[in-house]
């Protein structure tokens, strides 16, 4: 069974930051295409920032200049970090790992909340 974590969501102020982790195995890791989507509340499941091939990163126009997904190979662990959250990043956030056979697997989802 492919299992995803994440961890790393709660509760901020505007402006502030949280540093987001999905966890995996090294054989979902090594194959796989990981990425970070989000859903808020009452609206569809949308695409945050995510690794394309050569492991470039694509960014979401809403999280250019104030997220920055990376990689730990050693952890086999992605993170994503946030700077400067707006209310409206208020969402659950979901990690996904598509395979190389374009198999895709989710995370549970972590809530971030950003809220005075």
């Amino acid at each position: 069974q492919v299992e995803l974590v994440e961890s790393g969501g709660g509760l901020v102020q505007p402006g502030g930051s949280l540093r987001l982790s999905c966890a995996t195995s090294e054989t979902i890791f090594s194959s796989s295409a990981m990425s970070w989507y989000r859903q808020a509340p009452g609206k569809g499941r949308e695409l945050v920032a995510g690794f394309v091939s050569l492991g470039d990163a694509y960014y979401a126009d809403s999280a250019k200049g104030r997220f920055t997904l990376s990689r730990d190979n050693a952890r086999n662990t992605v993170y994503l970090q946030m700077n400067g959250l707006k209310s409206e990043d208020t969402a659950v956030y979901y990690c996904k790992a598509t395979t190389t056979r374009l198999r895709e697997y989710w995370g549970q989802g972590t809530q971030v909340t950003v809220s005075s």
